[in-house]
C-alpha cells in the first residue's frame, strides 16, 4: 500500500454540517436532513457510523496462527546497546508538550543490576538539544534536567537495579508543520547523538489535523511486538499513542525469557514479584527508530505498577517518560491532556483515584470545560482498561471507573474512547450507559500489540466462559460488578450472545490508524499483524462521523445556553427532535418521506 499520500475520501461526497436549526417544519426537516454530514457512495462502500448501530459480528481466532510468541532475548540485535561510549545518547524519544514545543528524552550511562547497586550521578552529564530547520545547522539550543531511579528488592535471589541517567529537555519555538533536525547529548564531552529529524504537527484548528495517528496497546517485547511496530512504522504515522502496558518487564522473570515459570516457587522468601528492569532499557532501544522521529504519548497500565518493597509504585513509568503534565494542569504523569491539530486528547489514569470526589475527576471536569470545539472539534479519550468489553478477560473489571466518569465524557460529547488491557480487538457501536445512543462515544479496544500473555480468544457470552463476579478485580481500585437491568441480558451478568453494543470483535494482534479528514469525518482502520505484507488489507475499517448539530453537549447548554459560533450568535437545536430525525434517517424512513414531499 502507498501510505505516502494522505488518504482522501474520494469515493464519497461529504456534505457539510448544518449550522443552525429552528422550529421544525416539513421544509426545515428536509433542510436538516440534507445538510447533516453523510456520505453518498460512488464506488467501494466503506461503512460509516451513520450506518449503525451495526449487527454484532465476530471473527473467531484463526487456528492456523499461533496465539503468542516468546519474548525476544535480552541480547537480540534490536535490544542490545549499540553505542561504544556509555556517554552517547540512546533510547531517544519525542513527546508532545504544547503546539509549539516538544519533549526530547534519552538515556546515557550504564544501568547496574545486582545485589548491591550504586546510583550514577545524574549531574555528571549535561542535557542538551541542538535543533533547527536546516540539516547540519542548529541555531536553537536548550538545556534540561536529568534523573536516576532505583528498583529495589531486599530479598534472597532477587536483583536490584539502578538506571542509567535519564534526560528530559523541552525544546520550544517550533513552527507548525515544519521539519526540524536535532542532536541531543552533552557537547562538552563531546557526546552528541547523530542528527535526527522530526516533523511538527499542525496548530489546533478545525481544518488542520495530524497526517495519521497510530494507536497500539499492550506491546511487550516479543516476536509479535516486532511485527506490530514494523507494521506501524510502515504506515507512516505522525503521532503514536500507546494505551498502557509497555514493556512487560514484570513478566520477564516468570512467563518471559528463560525465567522462572513459577515465581513464588523459585523465590519463596520474596513477598513481592520482581520486575526485570533491563527490559525497560531494551524496550527503549527497540522503540528508538520510531520514537526518535515521531512523538509518542503514553498512559500507564497495570504492568507499569511495579511495586517495590518500600511501597513505591510506577517508578519506571514516572521517571522515563516526559508528558505535558504541568502544561495541561494535571501536574502528574498519571493523567493529562494535549492537542494534536484539531484533536484534543485526554489521557485518563485507571490506577489512581478516579472517583468524583478526587483530583483526577476535578481536573478532567475543568479540562473538558475549556475545550473549544470550534478549534479542536474532535475529542478523544484514552485509558488502559476498557469500560465496554465482551471478552471473558477483564470483563467488567473497571465498571467502577465507568460509573464514576462516563457521564462526564458523555456530557462533553467525547467522540472516541481508546483502551487496551484486553489482548484482542473490539469496536463498539455508539453507546452510553450500556444503551445504544447516537450521541455516545465509539469505544475501541486495541490491546493487541503482541505481548507475552498471548491473544485473548474467549468471549463472556460463550457457553461456560462467563466469569464470576469475583474473577476480574483490578490491582488498584474497587470492583463494581453489575447485572443488566434491561434488554436481552436483563437480570444476568453476561449476555448469552454477542452484545448489541459490540459491533465487531476479533482475536488477532495488530494496531490501528486514525486519519482525521475534517471537523466531522475520520477514517479508522485496524491492521492485523498477519496482513503486514498485504496491500489494501484491513481487519476493520469505518468512517467515524461526528454530528455536532445532532449531539448538542448538555454541559455546554448548562454553561452558556448553547455553543457560541465564531460570529457570536447562539446555535440552538432541539436534541430530541434531531435524534428523531437521526433515527428516521438510519431506518430508511426519511428517503420515503422525501419522495412524498418532493
Amino acid at each position: 500500500m502507498n501510505w505516502n499520500k494522505k488518504r482522501q475520501p474520494v469515493n464519497y461526497l461529504i456534505m457539510p454540517p448544518a449550522t443552525s436549526f429552528f422550529i421544525p417544519t416539513p421544509l426545515l426537516m428536509l433542510i436538516s436532513v440534507t445538510t447533516m454530514p453523510f456520505l453518498l457512495t460512488a464506488g467501494e462502500s466503506i461503512p460509516t457510523t451513520l450506518d449503525g448501530p451495526f449487527k454484532p459480528l465476530t471473527r473467531r481466532f484463526d487456528p492456523s496462527l499461533r496465539r503468542g510468541s516468546d519474548d525476544l532475548p535480552i541480547d537480540h540485535p534490536r535490544l542490545r546497546k549499540r553505542n561504544v561510549s556509555s556517554n552517547l545518547p540512546e533510547q531517544i524519544a519525542l513527546a508532545l508538550s504544547t503546539p509549539s514545543s516538544m519533549w526530547v528524552s534519552w538515556v546515557t550511562g550504564d544501568a547496574v543490576v545486582g545485589k548491591d547497586v550504586k546510583p550514577l550521578d545524574a549531574n555528571s552529564v549535561s542535557s542538551e538539544v541542538w535543533y533547527g530547520k536546516e540539516k547540519g545547522k542548529y541555531p536553537l539550543k536548550k538545556k534540561g534536567n536529568a534523573r536516576v531511579y532505583s528498583q529495589l528488592y531486599p530479598f534472597d535471589g532477587l536483583l536490584n537495579y539502578t538506571s542509567g541517567i535519564i534526560h528530559h529537555v523541552l525544546i520550544d519555538g517550533l513552527e507548525p508543520e515544519k521539519k526540524y533536525y536535532y542532536r541531543c547529548g552533552d557537547s562538552s564531552i563531546p557526546a552528541m547523538s547523530e542528527e535526527i529529524s522530526f516533523e511538527t504537527l499542525p496548530l489546533p484548528s478545525n481544518d488542520s489535523y495530524p497526517h495519521r495517528i497510530a494507536f497500539v496497546g499492550d506491546l511487550g517485547l516479543t516476536s509479535n511486538t516486532t511485527t506490530t511496530i514494523d507494521h506501524v512504522m510502515g504506515n507512516d504515522p505522525s503521532l503514536v499513542v500507546i494505551v498502557g502496558d509497555l514493556t512487560y518487564a514484570n513478566q520477564y522473570r516468570t512467563t518471559g525469557g528463560k525465567g522462572a515459570s513459577c515465581f513464588s516457587c523459585s523465590f519463596p522468601d520474596a513477598p513481592i514479584r520482581e520486575t526485570y528492569q533491563p527490559r525497560w532499557d531494551a524496550w527503549g532501544r527497540f522503540m528508538e527508530p520510531l520514537t526518535s522521529k515521531v512523538p509518542m504519548m503514553v498512559i500507564e497500565g497495570n504492568h507499569e505498577i511495579e511495586p517495590q518493597a518500600s511501597g513505591i509504585t510506577f517508578k519506571s513509568y514516572s521517571d522515563r517518560f516526559a508528558v505535558p503534565a504541568s502544561e495541561s494542569g494535571s501536574n502528574t504523569n498519571f493523567y493529562y491532556s494535549f492537542d494534536a491539530g484539531g484533536v484534543h486528547f485526554v489521557m485518563l489514569g485507571a490506577y489512581v483515584d478516579y472517583n468524583q470526589t478526587g483530583a483526577q475527576y476535578a481536573w478532567l471536569k475543568e479540562d473538558l470545560s475549556k475545550v473549544d470545539r470550534g478549534v479542536t472539534p474532535w475529542l478523544v479519550a484514552t485509558m488502559h482498561p476498557p469500560w465496554y468489553n465482551s471478552y471473558s478477560s477483564h470483563y467488567q473489571e473497571f465498571e467502577c471507573m465507568r460509573q464514576e466518569m462516563e457521564e462526564l465524557l458523555y456530557q462533553h460529547r467525547v467522540d472516541i474512547v481508546f483502551a487496551g488491557h484486553v489482548h484482542a480487538y473490539e469496536r463498539m457501536n455508539r453507546i452510553y450507559n450500556y444503551s445504544l445512543d447516537p450521541c455516545g462515544a465509539v469505544y475501541i479496544t486495541i490491546g493487541d500489540g503482541g505481548n507475552i500473555e498471548k491473544v485473548d480468544v474467549d468471549f463472556a457470552d460463550d457457553p461456560g466462559k462467563c466469569p464470576s463476579t469475583g474473577d476480574n478485580v483490578p490491582e488498584i481500585g474497587g470492583s463494581c460488578p453489575l447485572n443488566f437491568t434491561s434488554g436481552p441480558a436483563k437480570g444476568k451478568f453476561c449476555w448469552d450472545r454477542q452484545p448489541d453494543w459490540s459491533a465487531f470483535r476479533e482475536s488477532s494482534f495488530g494496531h490501528g490508524i486514525l486519519e482525521v479528514m475534517n471537523s466531522t469525518h475520520a477514517f479508522w482502520t485496524w491492521h492485523r499483524n498477519q496482513d503486514v505484507y498485504k496491500d489494501d488489507s484491513y481487519g476493520d475499517q469505518i468512517y467515524i462521523v461526528r454530528q455536532p448539530n445532532l449531539c448538542i453537549s448538555p454541559a455546554t447548554l448548562r454553561e452558556g445556553g448553547g455553543r457560541k459560533t465564531s460570529g457570536g450568535e447562539n446555535r440552538f437545536s432541539s436534541p430530541s427532535f434531531l435524534v428523531f430525525i437521526w433515527i428516521f434517517l438510519m431506518r430508511g424512513i426519511v428517503p420515503s418521506f422525501l419522495d412524498i414531499i418532493v
